[in-house]
């Protein structure tokens, strides 16, 4: 396979037809290695669109939905971020490029570990990553931005604690298979939440829609 003609293709015929423009956005997505970051097995399809097989039965998304999501987070050079749920590490990579520095947690110390290497590998110097879940872990501080990576049947009030007042949350909620990526902002006193388009990927680990019984 000759990888630039695939990240070429890819970026051309995938990404930037669905609606993302940004120029950095596109340029960042064109410089970091994607093949690094996708699983041995798969590394044939690193520029396929289609959403590529983590462990613990999660995915690397589509490309086309990395780069929607990178795209809303409108991320300038001096912004921090966070970054719940970072599976394999690439958008932590994307968002490095793009941001001051960014904080990424994942339920799954093993995906921390190799994401740790990819990072390093890569030459990522501004991202730091630790094992977390998003119910129990505290980030203690707020942040610019915030991208959930994987989808909540709700956002937990918890996460609107760590954003800056005029900071954004991107993220994908709903139920499933009729989920919805969005925006979320401060709007006077409350948070309004900008929708941006239809989705469906693998919710994070407790986020999942509380069944309903019936008789």
């Amino acid at each position: 396979m000759d990888i630039e003609t695939a990240r070429a293709n890819m970026i051309e015929n995938q990404i930037r037809p669905w609606e993302v423009l940004d120029p950095r956005v596109l340029d960042v997505l064109g410089k970091v290695r994607r093949e690094d970051f996708v699983p041995a097995a798969y590394r044939l399809l690193a520029f396929a669109d289609t959403a590529l097989p983590l462990d613990h039965d999660e995915v690397m998304l589509k490309p086309v939905v990395e780069g929607r999501l990178l795209q809303a987070l409108d991320l300038a050079a001096a912004d921090d971020v966070l970054e719940i749920g970072s599976g394999s590490g690439f958008l932590t990579a994307c968002i490095g490029q793009l941001a001051h520095a960014v904080t990424a947690i994942d339920i799954y110390g093993d995906f921390v570990d190799s994401a740790r290497a990819r990072l390093a590998g890569a030459g990522v110097h501004n991202a730091r990553i630790e094992t977390g879940d998003l119910f129990a872990w505290n980030a203690g501080r707020q942040f610019d931005a915030i991208l959930i990576g994987g989808a909540l049947a709700e956002i937990p009030q918890r996460v609107f604690d760590w954003l800056k007042p005029d900071g954004r949350l991107v993220a994908v909620r709903g139920e499933t298979p009729a989920q919805q990526a969005v925006r979320v902002t401060q709007r006077g006193n409350g948070w309004h939440a900008e929708s941006l388009f239809e989705t469906d990927i693998p919710y994070l680990r407790g986020g999942q829609p509380t069944p309903r019984f019936t008789l």
